[in-house]
């Protein structure tokens, strides 16, 4: 396993009227991030608040290219990224324990925080379709190039690692600097991953390391 410092690019943040980042996406142009009762979309240029969305917004966050989805206590809402509307829900796996949200492959990709699990959902159904092991409380879930990562919070620690989506093992690991917590996570498609910053109120870019 590879292992190294997380090196934070970027820090966005605090926002006014936000206690807690919680889950986080990216659709292309804004990073959203779930802050309770409101989705909101952050301009990274300028670090501003450009939108928001009121709506129930307790964890993880995804995009699927057209609707946003978001965990709400038990439940999985489907949004409409454009009017704001709930279009839809299905039960979330954890039954209120979930955490992060990713959508990949035309699946939702749930993490079970306590349980320590990341979950492939139907995202019409709720149904499971598969269960990936992990050894640490999984905070936020994404994909990119063909890559699986996943946030960690267990106490005072934080880290984002890559693991194998067949056996859960951990190919990488990025540790976060000590008292800076990983909520949310989100790729930006190229190197850089989003990571809601919990109570701090922040969201934090961390580089991707790139495959040698």
């Amino acid at each position: 396993m590879k292992r190294s410092a997380a090196e934070i690019v970027t820090e966005y943040g605090p926002f006014p009227g936000v206690e807690a980042v919680h889950g986080v996406t990216y659709d292309g142009k804004h990073v959203w991030f779930a802050s309770g009762d409101k989705l909101n979309a952050v301009d990274p240029a300028d670090g501003k608040i450009a939108r928001s969305i009121d709506v129930a917004a307790h964890a993880g966050t995804a995009f699927d290219g057209r609707h946003l989805f978001q965990i709400a206590e038990d439940r999985i809402q489907k949004i409409d990224a454009a009017s704001g509307k709930v279009l839809s829900t299905i039960p979330a796996p954890g039954g209120g324990g979930d955490s992060g949200l990713a959508w990949a492959e035309g699946s939702l990709w749930v993490g079970q925080y306590r349980e320590r699990k990341i979950h492939q959902v139907d995202p019409e159904t709720g149904k499971v379709l598969r269960t990936i092991e992990s050894k640490r409380f999984v905070t936020g879930v994404t994909w990119v190039d063909g890559e699986l990562w996943h946030g960690t919070w267990e106490g005072d620690d934080s880290d984002i690692r890559r693991i194998d989506p067949d056996t859960g093992t951990v190919l990488e690991q990025l540790d976060m600097p000590e008292g800076t917590m990983v909520s949310g996570l989100e790729s930006d498609g190229c190197d850089r991953l989003f990571c809601g910053g919990g109570s701090a109120g922040k969201v934090r870019a961390v580089r991707r390391p790139r495959r040698s």
